[in-house]
Order: C-alpha cells, then structure tokens, then sequence
C-alpha cells in the first residue's frame, strides 16, 4: 500500500496538467470490462484522462436490461450513450479470467454469496471444449459475444445503432502477453488489432 500513497501524495502536484479536466468530459468510448487488477484499460489503450468512461464488472458481465430493476451497470451504460454520447463501446474479457472460469467449472461460490448470483448474471455457461485451459480463452472469447448481445437489448444502444451512431467491439486481453484481439464478426473470429 506505500508504494500507492507515496504516489498519491505526488500526482496532484502537477495540477497545471489537470486544470482542464475540471471543465468536463466528453470520452469516446465505453469500456466495459473485468474488475480484475491485471487489466488496466488506460494501460491497454494508452488513454490519458477524460479518454474512456469505464464500467468494470466482476466478469465484465452486462446484466439484463430490466427497466423495472435499474442496476448500477445499466445506468452506467445509458449515461455513456444518452448524456456523454460515445461512440464506441468496447467489451473487453481477458485470459485467466476467475469469474469465467468458476463458471465453466462449475466451482462451488456458496461461500461468496454475492459472487456466486452475480455470476448467474453469465446466462449459460460459457461453451468451452477445455475447462482446464487456465486461460479460459475460449470461454472469455464465447462470454464476451454474449455480452455484446445483451447491449443491443438496451433501448438507449438499440436505438443509436439503428441510427449508426455508436459501434460495438469485442475485445479480448491475454494478461500473460499483453496482446489484444478484436472479434471480427466477417470471421467469427478473435484476431489481432
């Protein structure tokens, strides 16, 4: 934790590379993805702040829309597209992926109450043919399409899509390499950027 505070206390005394963030934001892009500590999306893209409006999920799990049950995710999201209006949304899963791979598993979350019904938010379990593979890959890959679905059943993308005013991506981060693929729906198919 040192390390981290020692860095806090010296990052705002540069505050002449801040002062213009003050006047708002207007990002891009929405990046959903992983709550987990080794995928740091400004890391990945290079984005400096103001850049990207982040949505991290244990699994990078979009819920259901259910208007009736606003969760934090959704409102998130609709904020991202009706008030900043991005133009981008990218759904980022990456290897060695703990919430997927309990999933596939079938890993016994009854001890961790929250985590095992948030998961249940996964839909069906991710198709994967090894779910020895540590790097889940195959499952990350099959969970990012579906959650790329899941967003087109929010009314706010539905909506901007029809318009071809907002793009959606599926990413996937090998932690273990640092490279990123990009799902191209021409191929069905996860390939390099």
């Amino acid at each position: 934790m040192q390390p981290l505070i020692d860095n806090a206390r010296t990052f705002g005394q540069r505050p002449e590379e801040f002062a213009g963030l003050a006047e708002g934001q207007s990002p891009e892009v929405l990046f959903i993805t992983c709550a987990d500590s080794r995928v740091v999306p400004a890391l990945i893209t290079g984005a400096r702040p103001g850049q990207l409006f982040e949505l991290r999920t244990a699994g990078n799990i979009v819920p259901p829309y259910a208007a009736e049950r606003p969760t934090s995710e959704a409102a998130t999201i609709e904020y991202a597209v009706e008030v900043l209006g991005v133009l981008d949304i990218v759904v980022c899963g990456h290897s060695h992926c703990g919430a997927i791979g309990a999933v596939v598993r079938g890993d016994d979350l009854d001890a961790v109450p929250a985590v095992r019904d948030w998961l249940a938010h996964a839909a069906d379990e991710p198709k994967c043919s090894d779910p020895t593979d540590p790097t889940v890959a195959e499952a990350v890959q099959n969970h990012i399409l579906t959650q790329l679905l899941r967003l087109r059943s929010y009314p706010c993308i539905e909506k901007r899509l029809q318009a071809d005013q907002l793009r959606l991506h599926g990413w996937y981060y090998e932690v273990h390499t640092g490279a990123v693929r990009e799902h191209r729906a021409e191929t069905e198919t996860f390939e390099a950027l």
